[in-house]
């Protein structure tokens, strides 16, 4: 009786349809039709040959007056392929990369400690960065920790923080995050723009270099190895981690950002993808950057926030550079090269 009562309603709805769909929609394949007919009788609701059709991208239901990109797409099959790739390989191992990373830092620090200095300081330092070094790159690495935090609470909140949390407090973390992640994501790309034309003349390559790569900057053995202003481990975090990813995670970002701009589903789906993959590896690649820049190297975080080093430091971790310092202050700046320029704003200090 039940399975007649349903016959007879989907009977009176097509009638009642018929009266006000479109000729388009009248004329649907044949086969389909037919097929969705007679499944009505085996499995009434079952609409699986229409939801075939539409995933296939096939729509005969245009009854939509709108026009703009995809206004006519009832179903879009890339965005579960997407949904898969985001929250499996990506989320898993992207993951996973960063805690193994950690662990590996946290390794080195313990069985090495950080790299101190060979000869005791001479408590005569040197202006390494001046204020406009100091502030771009502080600008650049605030907004870039705020992204990195924000972003970590989006892709790996809800197996990380949610069992903690709950759905209440975590909600709120999250849509916190997500507008924070919104605001400063521009703030970053305007501040990678300044990094590149501050700082690009003193890394660009150098035969040197190919000595410092070669013996890991002394990382392992602990020897000095020469450098300009800066060696090539800090070349290579500028030219791959600042502008190369700094520019992916930005235009990607943007995309997502500003979805205002006639940008397709599948083009926001293939950018959130690039965007997340080139943010993990620029997390990652961070990591050692922070370490080598505070705990990993005596007077590395001292030089970013007060400009100044010490002699001894500036001749131990980049001789090349001080040598250049000095023949520039002696010299009173005019032989100087372009590494050592920023180096005697301020001269020496006692």
């Amino acid at each position: 009786m039940q399975v007649r009562l349903r016959q007879w309603l989907m009977v009176v709805l097509t009638v009642f349809a018929c009266g006000w769909l479109p000729a388009s929609v009248l004329a649907a394949d044949n086969s389909a039709s037919q097929e969705q007919a007679a499944r009505q009788q085996t499995q009434p609701g079952n609409n699986a040959p229409v939801w075939r059709d539409v995933r296939g991208g096939d729509n005969p239901y245009q009854t939509t007056q709108v026009r703009g990109i995809e206004s006519t797409v009832l179903m879009q099959p890339a965005g579960e392929t997407w949904r898969q790739l985001r929250n499996g390989p990506i989320t898993i191992y992207g993951g996973w990369l960063i805690v193994a990373v950690m662990i590996l830092i946290g390794a080195f620090y313990a069985l090495k400690g950080p790299m101190k200095l060979h000869d005791r300081p001479t408590g005569r330092r040197m202006l390494r960065f001046g204020a406009w070094d100091r502030m771009v790159h502080w600008g650049a690495a605030i907004s870039f920790v705020l992204l990195a935090v924000t972003g970590i609470i989006i892709l790996f909140g809800k197996h990380i923080l949610l069992p903690v949390f709950g759905y209440t407090l975590f909600a709120w973390l999250a849509i916190l995050a997500k507008n924070i992640h919104n605001f400063v994501g521009p703030v970053f790309a305007f501040c990678t723009i300044l990094m590149f034309l501050t700082f690009v003349k003193d890394n660009l390559p150098k035969l040197y270099d190919i000595q410092w790569i070669a013996k890991a900057g002394g990382l392992f053995s602990g020897k000095h190895v020469p450098s300009g202003r800066f060696n090539a481990g800090e070349k290579a975090w500028f030219w791959g981690g600042v502008t190369l990813l700094g520019i992916v995670v930005s235009v990607t970002g943007f995309i997502l950002n500003f979805p205002n701009f006639e940008q397709g589903r599948e083009l926001m789906q293939q950018a959130n993808v690039i965007h997340a993959i080139a943010s993990i590896v620029f997390m990652t690649l961070s990591l050692g950057h922070i370490y080598m820049g505070t705990i990993g190297v005596e007077g590395a975080y001292e030089s970013m926030r007060t400009g100044y080093v010490d002699e001894a430091w500036a001749r131990e971790h980049h001789e090349y550079w001080y040598q250049d310092t000095v023949a520039n202050n002696k010299s009173g700046g005019g032989a100087a090269k372009p590494a050592a320029a920023s180096a005697l704003k301020e001269g020496w200090k006692a």
